[in-house]
């Protein structure tokens, strides 16, 4: 097991041992891959209202942020409450060779789709290779 598997199971032992009690905002489950010339990231937030989530990038950082509030009946008594509101956030620090003010993104059925594709300097290109002989000669004129 590795330094970072070993941060990353304690980092997701305390969070699920100290999220019951938690005021804050909450991380956001998500998937990352690249898929061809761009990047996808498919974050998890049923319950939440489309229009409560804002996505931004300043610089190099993009932050998602969402709020999911639940409705109470007056007079309920309630039985059982598993399902908690609150804020959720989420930063990632985009590398260079990204397209910042092309990202787009989408939400359906709870998850938030975000796609980052890359600059066009950043896509692989083939250069042209020319040889001595191909390229244009100069004339010189002697006066």
């Amino acid at each position: 097991m590795t330094t970072f598997d070993q941060l990353r199971d304690l980092e997701h032992f305390t969070n699920a041992f100290f999220d019951n009690g938690r005021r804050g905002p909450r991380q956001m489950p998500m998937d990352l891959y690249r898929l061809g010339d761009r990047y996808i990231l498919s974050a998890d937030l049923p319950g939440v209202d489309p229009g409560s989530v804002d996505i931004d990038v300043d610089g190099q950082l993009l932050t998602i942020r969402a709020e999911r509030t639940l409705t109470t009946d007056e007079g309920a008594r309630w039985i059982s409450r598993e399902r908690t509101g609150g804020s959720f956030l989420r930063q990632l620090t985009l590398g260079q060779g990204l397209d910042t003010e092309a990202i787009t993104a989408s939400y359906d059925n709870g998850v938030l789709s975000v796609t980052i594709p890359l600059s066009e300097r950043a896509k692989p290109r083939k250069i042209e290779i020319t040889s001595a002989q191909s390229a244009p000669q100069l004339e010189s004129s002697v006066g």
